[in-house]
């Protein structure tokens, strides 16, 4: 279940993030408050998946995953261009959380 709630954590975090762009500097009342609404869930449901996940594990999953799908949603949905470095960069970045989910000692599972 811990997982489950980390799951939830990096789901509202990128709905925040994606709405974030789309409130325009907090000048737009809808997607402000879903931006406030949904890092609020994330942190709760960050909270509670440190009870049983370190945290610089868990922070290591819940920013990578965040930074590749909020990317691929900016991507999709927003025009932001990915070139070739960026591209290297966010397979790092997965290659990285699954090497601390597969070889580490410090995850649970």
């Amino acid at each position: 279940m811990t997982y489950a709630y980390l799951t939830i954590a990096i789901l509202c975090e990128v709905v925040a993030t994606s709405f974030l762009k789309l409130s325009d500097g907090f000048s737009k009342p809808v997607p402000s408050l879903v931006t406030v609404a949904g890092y609020a869930v994330s942190f709760y449901f960050l909270s509670i998946a440190l009870r049983d996940i370190p945290t610089g594990v868990a922070y290591a999953i819940w920013s990578g995953v965040g930074i590749v799908l909020v990317t691929g949603i900016a991507w999709a949905f927003q025009g932001q261009k990915l070139d070739p470095a960026a591209l290297c960069g966010l397979g790092l970045i997965v290659s990285g959380v699954i090497v601390i989910n597969l070889f580490s000692n410090a995850t649970v599972h």
